[in-house]
């Protein structure tokens, strides 16, 4: 695969990937959203339909890394480092594209999400924070925590995507980038309650410049205080399933 496959498909997958992801988190959160509230489950489910959608779209051109984690882990694995950098950057600027494409999806809501006065009790009603659209943030503020969360996390999805290739039939069938989707939604469902499972840091990072940047109404903080332990967690996990994969199988 040429630089220029690798990035172009790795741009477009995980916009599609952050657009799904990003899109789930606001029609669930945002006030004025016909799923408001909807819950956790159509979270994960949103998810890991992003991941089905940006993976097959982007498979053809780059093999459909879409996470920087699973990069690091299969070069870990492997030794082969020299594109690493080319996926890398083509998984940023998709996760910021697509972070732009569901701040537009939802622009109307996200201009309706500002603060509101005049309640019965005559106080302000808050906007909704509105960065948990765009980033992960953790639901006990523990550094430790947290960072030890997104470890083990990603550790359950790169380990388990470096043994799929070695079973034939998937790839062969079609259905391997359908497991790896069932799996990041059983990863949200188990391991997402602590930290909202970045268990990316492009999926992270990018829309959390996306939002700093963002002309969102009350938006609030971007909470950057936060943002390197779902960069620095995820990584920590990719190279430990690169390791452990080499050294097992």
């Amino acid at each position: 695969m040429s630089n220029g496959d690798v990035f172009v498909g790795e741009m477009i997958g995980t916009a599609i990937l952050i657009l799904f992801g990003a899109g789930v988190c606001a029609a669930v959160t945002l006030r004025y959203s016909k799923a408001r509230a909807s819950g956790w489950v159509v979270i994960a489910f949103g998810w890991g339909f992003g991941v089905l959608a940006g993976a097959y779209t982007a498979a053809p051109l780059s093999g459909g890394h879409l996470n920087p984690a699973v990069t690091l882990g299969i070069a870990v694995d492997t030794g082969e480092w020299g594109q690493v950098w080319v996926y890398v950057l083509g998984q940023f600027a998709g996760a910021m594209l697509g972070a732009v494409l569901c701040y537009l999806t939802y622009f109307a809501q996200f201009r309706a999400n500002v603060r509101e006065t005049g309640t019965t009790e005559g106080t302000a009603d808050e906007p909704v924070p509105t960065v948990g659209v765009f980033a992960t943030i953790p639901e006990i503020r523990n550094p430790v925590a947290n960072l030890m969360t997104e470890v083990i996390a990603t550790v359950g999805l790169v380990l388990p995507v470096l043994a799929f290739g070695l079973t034939e039939g998937l790839g062969e069938s079609g259905t391997l980038v359908l497991i790896v989707a069932l799996l990041v939604v059983g990863i949200g469902l188990s391991l997402g309650g602590p930290t909202g499972y970045a268990i990316n840091p492009a999926r992270d990072l990018g829309p959390r410049i996306v939002h700093s940047v963002l002309p969102i109404p009350d938006k609030g903080t971007s909470d950057w205080g936060y943002a390197w332990i779902p960069v620095a967690g995820p990584l920590i996990g990719g190279t430990l399933a690169g390791l452990v994969y080499n050294a097992a199988f």
